[in-house]
């Protein structure tokens, strides 16, 4: 079988976590969760997933953006309003993402929601699993 990533040393691997994780904007928090799935990729940081239903969308909206990872599959993204709506709201644009239909190697993934660090207060309380060997 022929190999369908670019890279064939590059490594993702979706892991289940118990941590609790605990995700502000803007100092409004919009998830809390016990249920992540932690994603260890070569040359990246470890990357939070956490289930929908633990992220208050209510508070964000879908984008029309739209990226293809050769490693996950395609990236829907959505922006943060932090609930405000009409021409004075503020707004971070596609500050999460999903993968709607993951490729089979992180399937655990499906409909989670990931944040941006840079934008996102992330905050993990207990112990992250160790990577798993390559």
């Amino acid at each position: 079988m022929p190999n369908t990533h670019p890279d064939p040393d590059h490594r993702v691997t979706a892991v289940p976590g118990t941590q609790h994780i605990r995700v502000e904007i803007d100092g409004q928090l919009v998830s809390s969760s016990s249920r992540p799935v932690l994603v260890y990729e070569t040359g990246l940081p470890v990357r939070y997933y956490l289930p929908a239903e633990d992220v208050n969308l209510t508070l964000f909206e879908p984008t029309d953006t739209h990226t293809t990872c050769p490693y996950k599959g395609e990236a829907s993204y959505w922006s943060f309003h932090g609930g405000n709506t009409g021409a004075d709201a503020a707004v971070r644009t596609d500050v999460a993402w999903s993968y709607q239909e993951p490729l089979p190697s992180v399937l655990d993934i499906k409909g989670y929601l990931s944040f941006y660090d840079n934008v996102a207060d992330i905050q993990v309380t207990g112990e992250a699993p160790e990577p798993p060997a390559v």
